[in-house]
Formats: structure tokens, sequence, C-alpha cells
């Protein structure tokens, strides 16, 4: 293949433009809530992720208004408490995160060159189950069911004993399947960076934004199963009196912390390398010269995504672990500062270099920069372990992580907002409200949070309704109120502001600000009139005429080879052309399995157990209906694309992208099976004696028998894969898989109840029991997508080039083989390894 088009290929002919458009348009009426384009899902997902910031600052005010003189009542000591919880939840679960990828879903295909991402309907799926869970979830703190035990959820108050009804539940069966969503969005991210960049965008021609976002893909899914796998203990808990976090019965507190900071800490990273990303996007062109240090900063960004997950002890400092742990955790935070500092000199060296132009984008970005600083040089004192000691629990942290977070994340932004609004409907914000906006927000905030670094030092403690007069704080905390409301007027003032422009008619964009990357140029619902050849990291500026070339249809694949939505597969590398993938277009069952997913966790909530089942069943119809429209063969084999050049249509195994996709998923899988064994060996150590009195391991006959018919299994599924052509070989040893699947995970279930299983009793019971349900729920998938293949092979769609269903099977029945396996390892041997 070509590694170029033709740049005199001729212009193409009228009727390939209007296929395309016909293939893309988008829906209108109440078809709307179909939609699964990135175009249309994106500005949802940005609008929605917008709506929470405004509730979660709504909320903050409230709490600022709280505390603006001693002793007020005009919040009670549970009301402050839930509006306490619900502030830091929305803001971290509800906006920062999905912001993050709501603004990735729609610049990232345009900026890449892609017609779309590679999953659309899972974005779609994404987006839907995020903004229904979050809107009920928000909706509880009209009814004063909120959860009020902080946004960290800290046992043993949130323990049934401290928190007896619902409140907690809405926070871990809420949020925990929000994260879930977030997940389905990192994969699609992750996948489309790496395969359907542009000929010729190898990975060192890939925008900083791209680079950013990949890191941080890779970071949610190997952060965010923490959370999860802790919100399932915490709710089983909760749900049947299984004591993980019960000192009483050999549960540890801690090892709650130490799964929700696993989490929590690479969150902050998650939240500000995309901003960062962008602020290495716009200073370039805000100076009119390339980025400085291009390469150090594509390496301080993985720096910084692999010491994040070094931190999380971070916050642990007071809470009684050994020196040794402490020292190297306090190592590491002060060694991230190096990578974040490279970001931050790249940055001034490239305005110092180029001639910056003073507008609304400029003003935003030195405001994030003087911010973003000061919050990390606080960071860097609650690194040293003796003033962590003093300050923690303080206002000098709620004002250090403030300073991190809305300078690191928010600031960006909105220069962000202002920079690439003008893709929306082509028309720019006010640069002269954007004056007022600017000055009000950066005024507002320093005298709303520098304050409680003083107030902090002073002894104000966190998480507090109120406080006595005649301590020294009344002042600093009626200034940070009065600087909140100021920060709070600035956002008001620009939400008008963005009211106006959106309600403006629609035009073509252009290149109002001489921008270089791709997004940039002429684009429909359908992204690109063709996929540019990429030659350089600046390719407007690098090749002025790219512009024309593309809109006239002079690059890859000018309309639609089969009359559907498609784009190019590319190498991961190189970018090299692989072949043309066709992707679904508009669809319901998005939408219905992400309300049937928000469904069944929400009403498991309220305990209406029947009608969550009946969702969660509804959202697997839909999946299910969908996964079998997605994978049919191509009526082609080849597709011409460039004038003369031919590729393939689909591809099969592992160069299909669904297989990465699954190896994704299996990853983190793995991860949240990585947390369950991580509890039970945290717990198996705290014990006296292991097994704890008791409780007893199982007969050896039984892993042992476990462990053949997995194996046995995994083979069947192997075989399976090899005799494709065979309709009945195919179907026999799915259900041969199904029956040892199922009969390896009753003999592990018989071993433990022969020997007594009790998890109510003992934390080390309840571990194991924890794993063996997750286990449990991995067999019930398998005979689900054992069925799925053996009904495909009935219908004579089981084909070479329509095979991801039997793929993704074979994948998952090696993973869960895999995991039963060290699942029997970890019950029977470790034990007899700690002994």
């Amino acid at each position: 293949m070509p590694e170029r088009a033709l740049p005199n290929t001729l212009p193409r002919p009228p009727e390939e433009l209007e296929r395309l458009e016909h293939a893309w348009k988008p829906p209108s009426g109440w078809r709307w809530f179909s939609a699964v384009n990135n175009t249309q899902v994106g500005v949802l997902y940005i609008a929605t992720a917008l709506l929470f910031f405004v509730l979660a600052g709504v909320l903050g005010l409230l709490m600022r208004a709280q505390l603006a003189v001693p002793e007020n009542t005009l919040l009670s000591a549970d009301t402050y408490n839930q509006v306490f919880t619900m502030h830091g939840t929305v803001m971290m679960f509800l906006f920062a995160v999905p912001m993050v990828e709501a603004i990735a879903v729609y610049l990232l295909p345009n900026m890449l060159g892609a017609r779309d991402l590679p999953f659309p309907r899972l974005s779609a799926y994404a987006f839907w189950a995020y903004a229904v869970g979050g809107l009920v979830f928000f909706c509880t703190i009209f009814f004063g069911a909120s959860p009020d035990g902080g946004w960290f959820m800290y046992p043993p108050l949130t323990g049934t004993e401290f928190s007896p009804g619902t409140n907690a539940d809405w926070w871990l069966l809420g949020i925990g399947f929000i994260e879930i969503s977030a997940i389905a969005g990192a994969i699609e991210l992750i996948i489309g960076i790496l395969l359907t960049r542009a000929p010729g965008m190898s990975l060192g021609k890939m925008p900083v934004y791209a680079w950013s976002m990949l890191v941080v893909g890779f970071m949610i899914v190997f952060a965010f199963p923490a959370i999860i796998a802790g919100t399932l203990l915490l709710e089983m808990e909760r749900a049947f009196d299984w004591p993980f976090f019960i000192a009483e019965r050999g549960g540890d507190p801690v090892l709650w912390q130490h799964l929700f900071w696993f989490f929590g800490h690479p969150e902050v990273y998650i939240i500000f390398l995309p901003a960062a990303g962008m602020v290495s996007m716009m200073v370039p062109v805000v100076a009119r010269t390339p980025l400085v240090g291009h390469r150090a900063v594509v390496v301080a960004l993985v720096g910084v995504g692999f010491f994040s997950f070094a931190l999380w002890v971070h916050h642990m400092f007071t809470a009684g672990l050994g020196a040794m742990s402490m020292a190297l955790v306090s190592a590491a935070s002060m060694a991230v500062a190096i990578p974040s500092g490279i970001q931050v000199f790249a940055w001034i060296a490239t305005l110092w270099r180029g001639r910056a132009q003073m507008n609304s984008i400029t003003l935003f970005l030195i405001g994030f920069l003087f911010i973003f600083v000061l919050g990390g040089l606080t960071g860097v004192m609650v690194a040293v372990v003796p003033f962590d000691w003093q300050v923690h629990d303080s206002y000098f942290i709620v004002a250090h992580f403030h300073y991190v977070l809305i300078g690191g994340m928010v600031f960006p932004m909105f220069a962000a907002l202002y920079y690439w609004l003008p893709l929306l409907n082509g028309n720019r914000l006010s640069e002269r409200l954007a004056k007022w906006v600017f000055g009000l927000m950066f005024a507002g905030f320093n005298l709303a949070f520098f304050p409680m670094h003083i107030s902090g030092l002073l002894g104000m403690p966190r998480r507090v309704y109120t406080y006595a007069d005649g301590l020294g704080l009344n002042g600093l905390n009626l200034l940070s109120t009065v600087g909140a409301f100021v920060l709070a007027a600035g956002v008001v003032l620009f939400l008008v502001d963005l009211i106006r422009t959106v309600r403006l008619p629609s035009r073509p964009h252009e290149d109002p600000w001489g921008a270089p990357t791709l997004e940039w140029l002429p684009n429909e619902s359908y992204g690109v009139r063709s996929i540019p050849q990429i030659e350089g990291r600046d390719p407007l500026w690098q090749r002025p005429s790219l512009s024309e070339e593309v809109e006239s249809g002079r690059h890859w694949l000018p309309g639609t080879v089969t009359g559907a939505r498609e784009t190019l597969i590319t190498s991961p590398i190189s970018a090299r052309i692989l072949h043309l993938v066709q992707l679904p277009g508009d669809g319901w069952t998005p939408f219905i399995a992400a309300l049937g997913t928000a469904g069944f966790f929400l009403l498991l909530t309220v305990k209406l157990i029947a009608l969550a089942f009946a969702c969660g069943l509804t959202a697997l119809v839909a999946i299910l209906v969908w996964l079998w429209q997605s994978d049919r063969a191509p009526a082609q084999l080849t597709a011409r694309i460039g004038g003369h050049h031919d590729v393939p249509i689909a591809a099969a195994g592992s160069a299909k992208h669904a297989w990465w996709a699954m190896v994704l998923l299996l990853v983190v899988d793995a991860t949240i099976f990585a947390s369950l064994a991580f509890a039970h060996i945290h717990v198996s150590m705290r014990a006296d004696v292991c097994p704890p009195p008791g409780a007893a391991l199982p007969a050896a006959h039984w892993p042992l028998l476990s462990a053949g018919l997995l194996i046995a299994g995994s083979a069947a599924l192997f075989f399976s894969r090899r005799l494709l052509r065979s309709r009945t070989a195919v179907t026999l040893l799915v259900i041969l898989a199904m029956a040892c699947a199922t009969g390896a995970f009753a003999a592990e279930f018989l071993g433990h109840r022969e020997a007594g299983l009790a998890p109510s009793t003992h934390a080390w019971s309840a571990t194991v029991s924890a794993m063996l349900a997750f286990q449990g729920l991995h067999v019930f998938l398998l005979l689900i997508m054992g069925g799925y293949v053996i009904a495909r092979a009935a219908c004579g769609l089981l084909k070479e080039r329509a095979s991801a269903s039997l793929d993704s099977a074979a994948l998952m029945w090696h993973y869960v083989t895999l995991q039963g396996l060290v699942l029997a390892g970890l019950v029977n041997f470790l034990p007899a390894w700690m002994g």
C-alpha cells in the first residue's frame, strides 16, 4: 500500500459526496435519541458535564454560605454532610472525568483525521448510562437520601452501623456503574487513537492531546477497577454482612483507603493530563510557533501517568503505615513534580519564543499556569511527611487540591471552550465579555481558596459544618465565601455568553486562530470529505493547500464504498493503512441498553429487586441485539479508497479492532480481580492464623477437578476456532466448553461448601466468597457468550470475516480459566506459604 495519496488526483464527482452525506445523515426529531455519531454524542456529553459542573458549584456555594460566619444555622449538620458529599462526588465523578472523555469524543476523530471513533454505539451507551444515572443520583439531594459519608466514603462511618439507610448505597451502586461508563469510554478512545489515525500520522506525528488521552485511557483501565472492586466489597458488607472492613471480625477499614486511593490519586492526573494536552495544543497557536520540546512533553505525559500509580499512600500518611512505605511514597510524590515541571517549562518557552496574542485563550492559559504552579508547590509541601501530619484534614489540603484541580483542569477547560467552540457552529464567544469572565473567575478563585491555606495552618479542620467564634477564622472564612460568589459570577457570565453564541445561526467554522491540526479542516457530520495523508506534526502549517485538497476529495476514502459509514484502520505505530471498516449507524439499542443498565443499579439501591433484574435483562437483550447487528461479513472483499488503491474490507482475529477492545476489557477485568485478591491477601496477613478459626480449606481434589475442567473448556474453544467452517463441530465444542465451565465452578463451590465456608463470620471467608462470586459471574457470562456463538453458528453467520463473537468468547474463556487457576492457588496455597 503506498504511503501517500497523490496530490494531483482529480476532484471526486458530486455523486460520491451525495452518497457520503446520505450515509452519515444525522437523525432528527424524536430519533435524535438514537444518534451515535461522535459529533452529536460529543456535544451532548459536554453539555451534560457542564450541567453537573454548575450543579456541583451551587452545592459549593451552599457550603461557603454556611461557613461564612461562625455557628451558622443555614444548613443542619446532616444536610451539610449530604451537600458536602454530593459536591465532591459530582465534581469528581460526574463532571471532571466525564468532561475529559466528552471533549475527547467530540474532538479526537477530527483531530486524528478519522470519520468517527471505532465503536460509536459504545460511545452512545457510555454517555446515556452516565447522563441518566448521574441525573437520578443527583436528584437524591432533594429527598434527603444523598450519601453523607464524604466523597471518599470511608468505613466504618459508611457501614450499616453508622449509616443504616440507603444514603451510602446510592453512592456505592450509582457511582460504581458510572465508572463502568468511564471505562467503556476509555476503551473506545484507546482503540480509536491507536488504530484510526490518518495515514502517515505515526506516533511521532500524533498531536500531544491525542497522546495525553492515550495515557489517560490506559490510566483509567488500570485505576478505575480498584474503586469498582472497593464499592463491590463495601456494598456486599452492607447488604450481606460480609465483614471486609469491620475490624472486630478480621476486616480492616484501611483496606478501603488502599483501594480508594489507588484509584483516587491517579484520578487527579486523569483529570489534569487531558487539560495539559489541550494546553500543549493551544499554546503554540497563540504563540504562532511550534511547541518547544515536543518529544520531552510526550515523555513527561507518560512519566506523570506512571508515577501517579505510586502515590496512593500519599493520602494515607496519617493512617499508621510503616516508615519505609511512607518514605518511598514521599519520594515518589516529589518526583512526579519533575515531568509536570517539564511541561510547564515547555509552555513558558513556547510563549517566550513566539509572539503571544493577548486574547481570551491566552488569559485563561496564563491564569492556569499561575494557579497550577501554586498548587504544585503546595503539593510538594504535603509530600513531606512531618508537614503532612500537621496539615492533614485541615483546610490547607482543601486549598491545595482546589488549586491543583481547578487550576489544572477548569481554567484549561475554559480556554479550550473559547478555542474550539467555533467548531460547533462557526461562531466565537465574545472577546469583550471574556475579559470580564476571566477577571471574575481568576480573582474570585484566589480570593476563595488562597485564604484557606492560612485558615488551615491556623487549625480549621476539613469536613465540619460550623466553627466556634473567637478562633481567628471569621475574616478568612468570610473572604473565602465572597471569593466563591465572585467566581460563580464569572461562570454565570460565561454561560450567558455561551447560550447566546450557540443560538446564533450556524456557518462554516473556518480556522479563526490559524491552527495547525486536522480538526480545523472543513468537516460535516461525516468528518472530513477525504481522509488526509499526513506528513508532519503541524499539517495545516506545513501544507497550506491541505484544506482545499481534502474538501475536494483528493485524498483517501473521498466517499463511501459500501454505502455505509466507514473509516480506515491503520497500524498502531506508523499509521500504515491496513483495511477499511464499516461502522454501525444510528440505532436505539445503545439508548435502551443504557436505560436498562441505569435502572438495574439504581433500582437495586431502593431494593426493588424484581424490577431491577427486569431492567438488567432488558439491557442484556439490547446489547445482544446490538452485537448481532454489528458482526456481519462484508458484501465485498476489497474497497477502492484512493483513486486506484484497493484495501481489504474488515479483518479477522487479532487484526480486528474489536479483538483488541476485548483484550483491554479483560485487562480491566483482571485488575478488578487483582483488587479482590489484594483484599484477600491484606486480611490474610492481618489474621493471627490463616485460615482463621472456624474456616477451613476445601479438600485437594475439588480445586484440582475445577482446574482440569477449566483447562478442558479452554481447549475446546481453541479447537472450535480452528474448525470454523464446520457449523456442527463449532456447536459441539462450544457446548462442551460450557459444560466444563459450569462443572469447574460447581466443583469449586461444592468444595468450599463442604469445608463450611461462612462469609459473615470472618473477613477471610468473606474475601474468599467475594472472589468465588466474581468467578461465578464470569461463568454466567461464558454461558451467555456460548449460547450467542451457537445461535450465530446455527444461522450461518459465523464466518472467517464475521468471527468476532467466537474470537471474543475464546478470549474470555481463556481469561476465566486463568482467573479460576489463580483463585484456586491463592485460596488453597497462600495459607501454606504464609505459614
